[in-house]
């Protein structure tokens, strides 16, 4: 009996270690990542958007290299012929989940999968623009987190109406050619803003840089006060072009994301795109865990970032009111 025990003590320490090679290995998961240019540009918003999401993701346990790996397509455009050739490559890669800027980039990638879960790092009205059906309960493979609240729209005409109390009129800006219900969506909210506060409002598109004197010309020959612009990736590569022209033109300008004020704009409020981005890592962590995009409801923001020009405002011959001041996050001397 002792030698028969010792045989099987002798094949038990033979066969461990034979089955502990023959377990399986853990799951490395793929994160499928389309970058479109504004994350290529020298933006200090993103620079630090970016690494809050990754950031957040280690937070929950997730360690690129360890458990996970992005699969990366950094595009050298915007167009829907880039963003779904990107999709389709990620999912042949068989990615567990595909993350991206943009409510209007997310319905060009569910062209192209319906089934592979995608998850917004910021977009806009989803609900508006018939993206998805409901922020509570998205349904389909579309979740994450949308930049947009109506209310914005309100806090930043009331804030050209506190600089220039007599405005009675504002030029809206944009260069992109948005999604047109993300569009509709927009329009509608402003148009109301602007009607509680008995302002004017008319809607300039432009395609390309050398129409913007004659852009500039018209506004100021409309007797427009104010300008405000609607920025995207399209619309930042002139940044430069279209603050010299505004301080030109004596034009205020507030813009919705914070950032365009380190630039030049007198203005920039939007929503804080770090909280954004470490928001939308929560949906990525229970995605990867085994929940439906679905299921998982559309996070709205909660956190805002204001800075103000004072620079721009001398050149203007604007004061900014102490009560604008006040609520600002940072102020460029």
């Amino acid at each position: 009996m002792r030698l028969i025990g010792l045989v099987l003590l002798a094949q038990s320490l033979l066969w461990a270690p034979l089955a502990a090679h023959a377990q399986p290995a853990a799951k490395i998961h793929r994160i499928g990542h389309i970058a479109t240019p504004e994350f290529d540009q020298p933006d200090p918003t993103e620079q630090r958007a970016w690494p809050a999401f990754v950031d957040a993701l280690k937070r929950l346990g997730w360690i690129e290299g360890k458990n996970f790996v992005f699969e990366r397509r950094v595009l050298s455009g915007s167009t829907q012929t880039e963003i779904q050739q990107a999709a389709a490559e990620l999912v042949r890669k068989n990615v567990d989940v595909i993350v991206l800027v943009g409510g209007a980039r997310a319905a060009m990638v569910q062209r192209v999968t319906r089934t592979t879960p995608i998850v917004t790092l910021a977009a806009g009205d989803l609900v508006g623009s018939g993206i998805v059906p409901s922020l509570t309960r998205p349904g389909g493979n579309i979740t994450g987190m949308q930049s947009y609240a109506p209310e914005i729209m309100g806090k930043r005409l009331q804030m050209l109406r506190e600089l220039n109390p007599s405005l009675a009129r504002v030029a809206v800006l944009r260069r992109h050619a948005w999604h047109a219900g993300i569009l509709a969506a927009y329009q509608k909210a402003t148009d109301e803003a602007a009607q509680k506060l008995g302002l004017r409002l008319r809607y300039v598109h432009f395609d390309a840089a050398g129409e913007l004197p004659g852009v500039f010309a018209e506004i100021r020959k409309e007797r427009e006060g104010a300008i405000m612009i609607w920025e995207d990736a399209a619309i930042d590569e002139l940044t430069t072009v279209l603050l010299d022209l505004a301080v030109k033109q004596r034009l205020p300008t507030i813009v919705d994301r914070a950032k365009w004020a380190t630039s030049g704009a007198l203005i920039g409020y939007g929503p804080k795109a770090s909280d954004l981005f470490r928001q939308a890592a929560g949906h990525v962590d229970r995605i990867l865990r085994g929940a439906k995009p679905g299921d998982l409801p559309i996070g709205q923001p909660t956190t805002f970032e204001l800075i103000c020009n004072l620079k721009t405002a001398r050149a203007l011959g604007v004061t900014i009111p102490q009560s604008i001041l006040l609520l600002a996050d940072q102020v460029v001397e």
